[in-house]
Parts: structure tokens; C-alpha cells; sequence
């Protein structure tokens, strides 16, 4: 099923007219309109004229998450302010807030994207939603309950938090679609055990799971435990929030980028050049339709690859594949560069090891140690002491195998790791507390 036929099963050559033409009006307008972009063409020595293809998007300055900062609040809005309806903003956590702002047009286009996604994912307007994603200025709650309502379906405005009483209404409402980040989904089963609900025997059928990076494995756990066909989805607050891609139920095989308003390339993180098609690298983006804030050339520091071969579901949008981790968060261990996506990999694919773990870095004089805590089955829990040694084991010798570093694996209490009702905070980087 596809919500809009016309637009993502555009031909490729279509599709790349429509990009040419909406990059050029938007270099034009925040020229005009933005001094930082202004000073930063000028500083690149590069004109809105000088756009006369898709291939002169290297030509464009990059944008950075500290451009939002320094220009905190409005200093990156395009649009007078009586013309912003939303604002939305991050929790700025490591500095200021990086604050977005979003016209009528915004909006409307905003939930377009997430009734496209709904469909992608299998969702029809028969069916009962519950929103588990947090509502306010995060984008999460509000861009999945517009994008639900866009779709004809019936939203149920649960939020984050409130967990046992989420699973009585999943069970009292009967919601056949579920949408949060994939480690409150896990947090969700949980609590749903200790009810004595079984989620499988509820009219659950989809779940839709994104705002932090998972695993295929992580996939098949959530799958089997809630009884769902579960799809991945992508968004970023300074682009628009959820809904900027998605994977098709019919193929799950890499997310679908909405190319007609987002326009994505890949870059060596390092070098800031253009990768080649299929290579992987960091994920850039620019914004084709945003009037609030459009950003040209956003670095999202997210790590993932381009496939333009044509998919089963119809769609001709580029697909992304799965995100394996962050260029700012990846582990670089005595030389070699570790995603934690790869250890949780490793983790679920050992029988015995619950989902929940996490990793601690430190330095003991020079030398760099990892310890990897994970919580054991609540079902092993009691086993031989050696018994559990041995998964210990066999967790730290297939990391050392496959990723090459060596870690100490310690196995914990069920449910002794913190829970979290929204991006599970997994790596405890304490080098520097070290020194």
C-alpha cells in the first residue's frame, strides 16, 4: 500500500528534476533570508546561481548541530516569526537546545510524511494506534499522532511513562499498532509479563520503532515477544522529526528516504567528501521543502549507506540502510573503532543474554578496558556458577573474534540495568574520569 502514489513512485529522472528545482529555490531563499547561510556561501565562494545541477550540492557549505546552538533560538529561521506555528526543540544536554520552528506548510507536509510511513509500515486507517513516544517539544509524540490522524487512523495519545498502565489500555483498547523507541517496546513486554498479559494474544500487529539505533536481532526479539511485524523508522528533530524515512513491510530492506523533500548524500566523516553510491559513510542531509528552518547539507553523524536498486513495494525512493552507529559515538578501543550496535549484535545472538546491557569504558594507565554488563534471563538466573561463566565466555571471545577488542563480560541481575522510557542510554564512557 502507498499513500501517495504519485510522489514516491515518481521515475528517478522526475524525481531528480523536482530536487534540482526545489534546491535552487531554497539556496535563493536562505540567502536572502539567513545571514549565516550568506556568510557561509560567501565564505565557500559559492552563489545560489551557481547551482545548476544536483552534482553542485558539494559546492555547499555543510551544517553542524553547534550552527543551531550558535545561532540559538530563531537565528536560523527563514520565516518572519509570526509565520512559525510549532516550535520544537532538544533537550541540550551537552549545550544550548537546538531549537526547530515549523510554518502551517511544515506541519501539513510533516504529516503527510508520517501517513506515508504509516502505509509503508502496513498500517490502514482501521487501525488503533498507541503513541508511546513523548509529546512536547520533543518531535517524537506530536509528529507521530498528526501523521496518524493524516492517515484516517484512531491515535491513542498514551505518551512516555505509565508503563503498566500502558499495557491495561493496549489491552482495554485493543491497539494494533504500537510506536516507540525499540528498548521501551522491550520495557513494555516486561511489565506486560509481570501483568500477566501476554502481548502476543492482543490484536497487536505492527510496531514502528525508531529514535535510537537497533539491530536485525533486536528486530526478531521484539517480533517474537509482541507477536508484530516490526519496521524501523528514522527522523531527526533538525530535519523535521520522525517520518524522514521508513522501511516498506513488503521488503524491510533499508528505509525508504522521502527524496521529493529530503535530499541525502554520503560523506567520508572525516574528510567531508562524497562517498560513492553504496559506499558507507555519514548521513547528509538537506531539506527541500522546510520553510521554518531549512538546512542545507545537514551532518547528521549517523553512519549508513545509499541503495538506489529499484524495490519490491514499488516505491522509487532511495532506500538507507540500517543505522550501525554514530560518527560522535563510536568507541575508538586501543586503535580499533567499535560501534555498540555491533557488541548488541553479539549480545542477542547469545542464548542465555537478555537485550539489556551495558558498556563501560575506562582507563586504567594507558590502556584502554571495556566491560560489558548484560543481563542474564531471568530463567538462568539460577544456574551454576559455571554455567554462567561460560556465557561470560562465549560473549567475550565472539567480540573479540568479530570485532577484535579485547573485554571483560560480566553477567547481572534481571532488571538490575536502569530501564528507560525513551533512548536507552547503553555507553558509559569514563576515560577521562580515569585520568
Amino acid at each position: 500500500m502507498i499513500f501517495n502514489v504519485e510522489q514516491e513512485t515518481l521515475p528517478r529522472e522526475e524525481l531528480e528534476a523536482i530536487q534540482l528545482r526545489r534546491l535552487q529555490n531554497l539556496c535563493e531563499r536562505v540567502y536572502a533570508n539567513v545571514p549565516h547561510y550568506r556568510e557561509q556561501f560567501i565564505k565557500a565562494g559559492v552563489t545560489p546561481a551557481d547551482i545548476k545541477s544536483l552534482s553542485d550540492l558539494a559546492k555547499l557549505p555543510f551544517t553542524e548541530k553547534q550552527d543551531l546552538r550558535d545561532n540559538y533560538p530563531f537565528g536560523l529561521f527563514a520565516v518572519p516569526k509570526e509565520n512559525i506555528v510549532r516550535l520544537h526543540a532538544s533537550s541540550g544536554t551537552t549545550g544550548k537546545a537546538t531549537v526547530v520552528g515549523y510554518t502551517q506548510r511544515d506541519v501539513n507536509n510533516w504529516a503527510e510524511l508520517m501517513a506515508r510511513s504509516f502505509m509503508a509500515a502496513g498500517a490502514t486507517r482501521s487501525d488503533f494506534i498507541h503513541n508511546s513516544y513523548g509529546y512536547g517539544l520533543f518531535t517524537g509524540g506530536l509528529g507521530v499522532h498528526y501523521g496518524a490522524e493524516r492517515l484516517g487512523a484512531t491515535v491513542i495519545p498514551i505518551s512516555g511513562g505509565g508503563t503498566k498502565r500502558q499495557v491495561s489500555l493496549m489491552e482495554d483498547f485493543g491497539a494494533t499498532v504500537i510506536c516507540s523507541t525499540p528498548s521501551y517496546g522491550l520495557v513494555l513486554h516486561e511489565a506486560a509479563q509481570q501483568a500477566g498479559v501476554n502481548l502476543r494474544d492482543l490484536p497487536l500487529r505492527i510496531g514502528i520503532f525508531g529514535a535510537e539505533p537497533w539491530t536485525d536481532e533486536m528486530r526478531n526479539d521484539l517480533q517474537e515477544k509482541m507477536g508484530i511485524d516490526a519496521v524501523n523508522i528514522y527522523g531527526l528533530s533538525e530535519i523535521m522529526g520522525p517520518g524522514v524515512s521508513i522501511e516498506c513491510a513488503v521488503a524491510k530492506d533499508g528505509m525508504h528516504i522521502f527524496e521529493d523533500h529530503f535530499l541525502p548524500e554520503i560523506i567520508d566523516p572525516v574528510t567531508g567528501e562524497q562517498l560513492p553510491e553504496g559506499e558507507t559513510g555519514e548521513l547528509v542531509i538537506t531539506t527541500l521543502t522546510k520553510e521554518g528552518i531549512p538546512l542545507i547539507r545537514y551532518r547528521t553523524r549517523d553512519i549508513t549507506s545509499l541503495n538506489y536498486t529499484p524495490c519490491k513495494c514499488g516505491r522509487t525512493h532511495v532506500r538507507m540502510n540500517r543505522i550501525t552507529g554514530r560518527s560522535d559515538d563510536m568507541l575508538i578501543i586501543r586503535g580499533v573503532n567499535v560501534f555498540p550496535s555491533q557488541i548488541e549484535s553479539i549480545i542477542l545472538e547469545t542464548e542465555g543474554a537478555s537485550p539489556h546491557y551495558q558498556i563501560i569504558v575506562k582507563r586504567q594507565g594507558n590502556l584502554d578496558t571495556v566491560e560489558v554488563q548484560v543481563e542474564i534471563d531471568g530463567s538462568l538466573f539460577s544456574d551454576a556458577i559455571k554455567n554462567l561463566q561460560q556465557i561470560e565466555m562465549r560473549i567475550q571471545k565472539t567480540i573479540k573474534e568479530f570485532l577484535g577488542v579485547s573485554t571483560k563480560v560480566r553477567l547481572v541481575e534481571p532488571r538490575s540495568i536502569e530501564r528507560s522510557q525513551g533512548k536507552a542510554k547503553r555507553v558509559f564512557d569514563l576515560r577521562n574520569e580515569s585520568e
